[in-house]
């Protein structure tokens, strides 16, 4: 159950500007001291790009696969094959996932690490903002009373979101339902519940967060800047 390989997948459209301080992120986690005898690459998946996305990704190292989907489901799954390919395979390796506007924390990828140590074959991560549009007030609060919802007082959260930016599986456990659905927008929601399906062990914490983007404007329809977004439009 202990992996000898971690690889963190990234799809990217047109993400020049941000890549570069998602993939430092990367780098520092995978640094951590608990990974010393772990092997850890970083696969992005430039879909449709025509900006410097893939030469940033180059640049610092990741391995790139450049495809032209416009699909988020399938960008992420071209990243996950290269990833496996790569690997030789899926024995002994465990995915994780996160998203080209997001920083990981630096405990990340070992924390990812222990969980598969102990025998969990996916973690369901949640995902924090720091950089709130300043033209939006009140965004942020509103934000917290929908996600914190089912919160509780003390103890672990259990909580019921799904996020691509804070996503670790089991690859072995990825293949056997078939990886990423080709969805615009839900690939992760669809891997989760055909994870689910399967009756493979899913931990849902909030103990390792992901800072993603606030934007308003997301690349990738139908996920959580959609969200914010129609959060932006609702009176308080």
């Amino acid at each position: 159950m202990r992996p000898h390989t971690l690889a963190v997948i990234i799809p990217a459209h047109n993400e020049e500007a941000l890549l570069s301080e998602a993939l430092e992120a990367i780098r520092t986690a995978s640094r951590h001291p608990a990974l010393q005898r772990v092997r850890v690459l970083t696969v992005v998946a430039a879909d449709s790009c025509v900006d410097g996305t893939a030469a940033t990704a180059w640049q610092t190292g990741a391995q790139v696969v450049p495809v032209s989907y416009r699909n988020p489901g399938r960008a992420r799954a071209a990243a996950a094959d290269l990833a496996l390919k790569t690997m030789g395979g899926p024995a002994g390796c465990w995915l994780a996932s996160t998203d080209a506007d997001s920083t990981v924390p630096p405990s990340w990828l070992a924390f990812q690490y222990a969980r598969a140590c102990e025998g969990w074959d996916a973690v369901v991560g949640t995902v924090t903002v720091t950089d709130w549009p300043p033209h939006v007030p009140g965004l942020a609060g509103r934000h917290h009373r929908h996600y914190d919802a089912t919160r509780p007082a003390h103890g672990p959260w259990l909580h019921p979101h799904v996020h691509g930016a804070n996503l670790g599986v089991r690859a072995e456990a990825y293949t056997a339902v078939g990886g990423f659905p080709p969805l615009g927008a839900g690939e992760d929601h669809g891997l989760v519940a055909a994870l689910s399906a399967g009756r493979h062990r899913i931990l849902r914490t909030s103990d390792c967060p992901v800072v993603t983007s606030g934007r308003l404007h997301p690349r990738a329809r139908g996920g959580f800047g959609n969200h914010l977004a129609r959060l932006a439009l609702e009176e308080d």
